[in-house]
């Protein structure tokens, strides 16, 4: 399912301050296969993790690159999927592999395909010495792509951008404190992104939610409910937080922070400079 909250303000007050803070959760079947946030084999330009199912290889939920993208995404809650559908992880891999097209271009043209995926929410983003770009688009929701406006704290579950799910709202509460804390480290501001992320606590019932869950049992969308999901076949894989100060792209001084915690063995910090 995953969930996703982030602060965009490309002109930030204080030149020490982060331009971008992104903090997000991929839940997952325990026995899908997947590979741990890394560059690309020998490319050593794109940062993500990916999908090893058969079929589905080569997908991610979250990545950035050091030519200033970003992309994530979640799937939208629908009881009964196509299991023909293509892969939606793909449209995070190829957004950022995609040397042409600027974020909103990339997803008005997914738009035109969006009949092909089961539902989605995808974020792209562009990060420039001069402009900066956070655009969304969600395939349950308008037909057309929107940009967001910097200075936001947004929040994004398995219905459209900011739906008030409970979870939603409790997490972005937390997060929007976390952000806020400029007394923070860097490292300290990790740590307080993942305790966000890792957050058991039902928030049931919910009706918002529940009123989406058709064909789910009781028990799975209660699990749902939480921030950090655990349920005995299926919930949080991964948990991944992401801060760039002041940009991505190699040539300015300053680097993005990818941190990314497998929550089944591994812990990982990665740096693009």
């Amino acid at each position: 399912m995953c969930i996703i909250f982030f602060k965009f303000d490309p002109r930030p007050a204080s030149k020490n301050a982060y331009r971008l803070i992104l903090a997000a959760n991929r839940d997952e079947f325990y026995n899908r296969p997947s590979k741990p946030a890394d560059f690309w084999g020998t490319n050593n330009e794109i940062l993500s993790g990916l999908d090893l199912e058969y079929g589905k290889e080569g997908g991610s939920w979250l990545g950035i690159s050091k030519r200033g993208k970003l992309a994530a995404i979640t799937n939208y809650m629908e009881g009964r999927p196509n299991p023909d559908a293509q892969g939606r992880g793909f449209l995070v891999s190829n957004y950022l592999m995609d040397k042409d097209q600027d974020s909103y271009s990339y997803l008005k043209k997914v738009s035109t395909e969006s009949h092909l995926y089961n539902g989605f929410n995808l974020i792209t983003a562009e990060f420039k010495a001069k402009q900066d770009i956070v655009c969304y688009y969600g395939n349950r929701g308008s037909p057309e792509p929107i940009h967001l406006k910097p200075a936001g704290i947004y929040g994004l579950s398995n219905s459209l951008l900011d739906t008030p799910w409970r979870k939603l709202l409790q997490g972005k509460r937390h997060f929007t404190s976390a952000v806020n804390d400029q007394s923070l480290s860097c490292d300290g501001l990790v740590q307080e992104l993942l305790n966000v992320l890792n957050n058991e606590e039902l928030n049931t019932p919910d009706p918002a939610q529940e009123s989406q869950g058709d064909g789910y049992s009781k028990p799975m969308i209660q699990a749902l409910s939480a921030v950090c999901v655990r349920s005995p076949h299926y919930g949080t894989r991964s948990v991944s937080s992401t801060h760039a100060k002041p940009l991505f792209p190699p040539e300015v001084t300053d680097r993005a922070v990818f941190a990314c915690k497998m929550i089944e063995s591994i812990d990982t910090q990665k740096s693009l400079v």
